[in-house]
C-alpha cells in the first residue's frame, strides 16, 4: 500500500509556532453576545488583524524566510502579492537583515504598497489580469539570485499560517466547526491541518468571494480548476486557481466552502467596526458574512472564526462601508 506523506503535519506548525514565539504577536480572542445572539453559537474570533503588518501572513512568511540559509539571506528574497504577503515579506526581511523585492499588481491598494515600500522592499508591478506575476518574480529572482518565498504554495508558509488556529484552540478549547478564508488557500490548509489534527471531528469551512470560487468549484470537480481572475473588494482572495500544495490539503481536511457576495462583505465589515469595535479588510471580513448571513449553514455550539488581517487605508474603509442607497 502506498501512502504519500502530507506537504504540512500538526507537527510542523508546532514547529513553526516555536520559531515564531517572541517575533510574531499571539493575537487576541474577541467574543461578542450580540454576534453569538444573532448566528445562534459562541462565536471565537482569532484577530489576526491584530498581527504585526496587520495580518497572519506574516506568521507564514517568517516561518519561511528564518530557515533559508545565510548565503539564500544575503542574496535577497523575492515574492509575488496583491498586499499582505508583500508586507509579510518585506518585514520578515527586515527583521532578518535581508532584502526583498516584491512584484505587485498595478492596482494593489495604495496603502498596502506604502506600507511594503515604508518595511523596506523594492516593488516591481504588472497587471494583474494580463501579466504572469510567478513568471515576473522567477525570471527577477534568476537575474539577481534572489530566493522566492510564495504567497500560499510551500510546506513552510502553510505551517507557519496554521499556528493562528494552533493558539485558537489552545487558548479556547474543542470547537465544532472553524472558519477561514480561502484565497490560495495556504491559510486554510494550515487551519485545517490544525483543527482535524487536534479535533477530528471538527467542520472546517473555507469562505471566499462569490467571483472568486476557484477553489469550490475545484473541490467539487475533484481537481483544480482556473476561473477568469476575478473582480472583487476582497483583493486578497483575488485568485484563479488554488494552489497544487494547497489544494492537496484541502481536498483532503477542508469539509465545505461557502460563498459570499461584496455587499455582504461590506456589511460584515460594517459590523466588524460598529458592534464589534475592530476595522477588519475585505478578504477578513468573508468569514463573518458568511456567519451573519447563514451561509456557513447550521452551526454548532461553539464556533473558530480565523479574521485574517485589517489592512485597509480610511478612504477606502469610508468608500466600502458608507451608507448604501
Amino acid at each position: 500500500m502506498t501512502t504519500t506523506t502530507p506537504p504540512v503535519t500538526l507537527d510542523d506548525v508546532r514547529d513553526a509556532a516555536a520559531r515564531l514565539k517572541g517575533v510574531a504577536h499571539h493575537t487576541p480572542v474577541l467574543r461578542s453576545r450580540t454576534l453569538d445572539a444573532l448566528v445562534g453559537a459562541e462565536v471565537f474570533l482569532k484577530c489576526e488583524n491584530f498581527q504585526r503588518m496587520g495580518a497572519f501572513k506574516f506568521r507564514g512568511a517568517y516561518n519561511a524566510a528564518s530557515r533559508l540559509t545565510p548565503e539564500q539571506l544575503a542574496g535577497g528574497i523575492a515574492a509575488y502579492s496583491s498586499g499582505n504577503h508583500a508586507q509579510a515579506v518585506a518585514l520578515a526581511a527586515r527583521e532578518l537583515g535581508t532584502t526583498a523585492v516584491i512584484v505587485m499588481p498595478e492596482d494593489a491598494p495604495p496603502s498596502k504598497r506604502a506600507a511594503t515600500y515604508g518595511y523596506g522592499a523594492e516593488i516591481v508591478t504588472y497587471d494583474r489580469y494580463t501579466g504572469d506575476r510567478v513568471a515576473i518574480a522567477e525570471a527577477l529572482a534568476a537575474e539577481r539570485g534572489l530566493t522566492v518565498i510564495p504567497p500560499y504554495e510551500h510546506p513552510h508558509i502553510m505551517a507557519g499560517q496554521g499556528t493562528a488556529a494552533l493558539e485558537l484552540l489552545e487558548e479556547v478549547g474543542e470547537l465544532g466547526a472553524m472558519l477561514a478564508p480561502v484565497g490560495g488557500g495556504g491559510l486554510i490548509a494550515g487551519t485545517s491541518t490544525v483543527a482535524k489534527g487536534l479535533h477530528p471531528g471538527i467542520r472546517v469551512i473555507g469562505v471566499e468571494p462569490e467571483t472568486g470560487d476557484d477553489t469550490k468549484r475545484s473541490l467539487e470537480a475533484g481537481r483544480r480548476v482556473s476561473i477568469p481572475v476575478p473582480h472583487t473588494i476582497a483583493d486578497g482572495q483575488a485568485l484563479h486557481t488554488p494552489g497544487e500544495l494547497t489544494f492537496s490539503v484541502n481536498q483532503r481536511l477542508v469539509d465545505e466552502i461557502a460563498l459570499v457576495g461584496d455587499d455582504e462583505i461590506r456589511d460584515a465589515m460594517r459590523f466588524a467596526f460598529e458592534r464589534l469595535k475592530i476595522v477588519v479588510e475585505p478578504s477578513g471580513a468573508t468569514p463573518l458574512a458568511a456567519l451573519l448571513t447563514g451561509r456557513a449553514g447550521a452551526l454548532p455550539r461553539r464556533v473558530g472564526v480565523i479574521v485574517s488581517g485589517g489592512n485597509i487605508d480610511a478612504e477606502r474603509f469610508a468608500e466600502l462601508c458608507g451608507k448604501r442607497d
